[in-house]
Formats: C-alpha cells, structure tokens, sequence
C-alpha cells in the first residue's frame, strides 16, 4: 500500500486524470454547443436537423474564443490560485521563528526523502484541517489550522504533514487545483446559459410577431437544457473521483514517509467531524485531509469516509484503530470556562485534564489528573493551571 513503492499504480493514476481533465476542457465545448443550439431555437422556425446545423456552425465560430477564454482562466489561476485561496481562509505564511515546532517537522520530513520544501502556511481556526496546493515547485505550500497544532501530538502532526508531502509528490495537488479550474469554467458557463435563458428566453419568445414555429424548436430546447444539466453533473462527478481515489494513497504516503502508522490512525480520529473550514469553498474542501460536508451517502463525498480510510490502514500498515476520540472544547470556549490565561499552544495539556474521569487521558507528561492540587504541584510554567 505504500504510495512511494506503487509508481505503476500512480503513473496509471496520472493517465486517468489527464484523460478526465481532457474530458473536462470537453464539456467546456459541450455548453457552447448547448449555448447554442439553444439560441437557435429561440430565434428560428425551423425542424430540429436544420436547428442542429446552425448550432454546430456557430459552435465552429465560438470554439476559439471559448478556448482562449478558458485558457485565460486557467493562466489567472496558475498564477493567482494561491492568493484566492488565502483570501478565502486567512492564511498567512510563516517562517521557522514564528513556529520552530512545526517548520521543524516540515523540514524533517523533506530532508529524509529529498523533497523540496514547500511553503508554510496556518490558518487561525479551530477547525482541524490541512491542505496542500500549488502548480509547481516554487509554488508549492501546505496550510494548516491552528486547531490541528492545538490538539495534534507531535507525531501526529507529522503524519497529517506526510499525507500533504505526498500529494505533492504524487502530482495529486496539481491535477485537483486543474480540474478545479476547468470545472469553475463549466459551471461559470453553465449558469450563464441558464441566467440569459430564464431571464431573456421567456420574453423573447413573447415578442415573436408570428406564433409559429417549426416542430424541432421545443425539442431543441430540451435537448440544450439536457446538455447544460449533464455537462455541469458530470464535472462535479470527475472532481469528485480525482479526490477520492487519491487519498487513500496519500493516507499510505504518510505511514511510508513517518513510519508510524497509528499517528496517521489518530491523527484521523482526531480530525473526523472538525475540519469544516468557516467561509471555504467547497473546492477547497475537496483538498483537505477530511471534507465533513456530505453528500447523499457516499456518492456525493470528496473523500472516503475516515472509516474506510482507517480500514485499510489497519488491514496493510498494520496500524491499531482507538476507535472515535472525544476531544475537549476549543481553547477559545475553555477561556469562558476558566480563568487565568492560556497559550495558544497549550490545549494539547488541557486536554488532559478537562476530558473527564471516563475519557482515557493522552499520553504524555501532562497525563495526570489533576483531582489534588495540593498534593502534585505544577509540574512548570507550561503545566496546566487551574482555579
């Protein structure tokens, strides 16, 4: 299962998503066609082969302005992706002062594979997530939330860095962010049909002196809102497979990459059900390590459910499952609920001892609990503080 050892499976990976991406610029073509043959339809009496004829003519003359404009877009975001994304989250870039313990295991993790390494970037939220992007290797940047520092152990961070290492590596990021691009245009397209046909169609219609028509012209129509209806379900579709089939890849990256294959169990345990990022879209969702929002069952998720995810982490890394964590408040609602003031970096501590008697404290030197005060004193001015 190690991703680094399948290079057949991912060459093969690679194929298949250059064929949906081709398939993608495709449907582009698909809209303009339905664009078409819609306005035909709207501006002729005539049967539908002579409707279909006239589509394709115009389509022909659109074709090259249809493949600048998409070519125009995809350059806006080879080049500007990034700040989209940072505009759309918060992220900020960091350096190694502003976090040693991160950028350190970052810059570990590419020295013991000979990776480049990529940028850092943090997002204050308590939401758990990381993500990668970029086009190339300059561009290159993994973000993570503050909540995932807050309350991932060192090894688990490690591993959640792993699975975005990688993507990279594999060229996942590359391929996603594209197909995103692609898909943006089809849906940009898609709706505008849509807007000018129920808009300006109805009326249009109505302002015709004469009130017949040839018989293909509401076939047409219903042939044009077909096309428009399967072009834009079938471009959410591919995204949704290019994601899907690459994490579990990813998944075996990061066990390959740290060697410990129940960081990576918990670290998903961890991150099930918190990693909805507030204002994100959905595409960039689609590149998390878990995207909480859901479709109908799993034909409409991003990503395989954590479960099937640790399943097959137990069943070939040999991992051990702790089954769902409970986790404490976010530092944020504990500050409510405590008094005295507490570092952004000490929720991993407090952890410890605001789960509960019945929770199975982490491991660690702050694991004990604290019900005698008195009799444990605290262990530092990092140890956890209680009124």
């Amino acid at each position: 299962m190690a991703a680094y050892g399948l290079y057949s499976h991912i060459q093969s990976n690679r194929r298949r998503s250059i064929a949906l991406l081709i398939g993608l610029f495709f449907l582009v073509y698909v809209l303009v066609y339905a664009g078409a043959l819609l306005a035909a339809a709207l501006s002729f009496d005539a049967d539908l082969n002579t409707l279909a004829q006239i589509a394709w003519s115009d389509l022909l003359k659109a074709a090259p302005f249809a493949t600048a404009g998409t070519a125009l877009w995809i350059v806006i975001a080879y080049f500007f992706h990034q700040n989209m994304i940072d505009a759309v989250t918060g992220g900020r870039e960091i350096q190694r002062a502003d976090d040693p313990r991160l950028y350190t295991i970052l810059e570990n993790l590419c020295i013991s594979r000979g990776i480049t390494m990529p940028r850092l970037k943090v997002i204050e939220s308590n939401a758990l997530n990381a993500f990668a992007t970029g086009m190339s290797a300059k561009q290159y940047s993994i973000t993570v939330t503050t909540g995932l520092l807050d309350r991932l152990n060192d090894a688990e961070i490690e591993a959640v860095l792993g699975h975005e290492l990688t993507h990279i590596r594999n060229g996942d990021v590359r391929v996603m962010i594209v197909a995103v691009i692609i898909a943006g245009v089809v849906s940009f397209f898609a709706e505008l049909i849509f807007r000018l046909w129920f808009y300006n169609g109805f009326s249009f219609r109505s302002s015709r002196s004469d009130g017949r028509r040839g018989g293909g012209a509401g076939i047409a129509v219903l042939i044009a809102i077909a096309l428009l209806v399967v072009a834009y379900v079938l471009s959410f579709l591919i995204r949704l497979a290019l994601s899907r089939s690459r994490e579990f890849l990813a998944d075996a990256g990061s066990v390959e990459l740290a060697k410990n294959p129940d960081a990576m169990i918990s670290a998903l345990r961890k991150i099930e059900g918190r990693g909805e990022l507030p204002g994100a879209t959905s595409a960039v969702m689609e590149m998390c390590v878990d995207n909480p929002r859901e479709g109908f069952g799993e034909l409409f998720d991003t990503h395989p459910s954590v479960e099937r995810r640790i399943t097959e982490l137990v069943k070939f890394a040999g991992g051990h499952d702790p089954g769902p964590l409970a986790l404490p408040p976010p530092t944020g609602e504990l500050e409510d609920e405590q008094s005295g003031a507490k570092s952004p970096w000490q929720s991993e501590e407090g952890a410890t001892t605001s789960v509960g008697s019945d929770a199975t404290p982490d491991r660690g030197p702050w694991s004990q609990p604290a019900a005698e005060p008195e009799a444990t004193p605290s262990p530092g001015p990092r140890g956890p503080h209680h009124s």
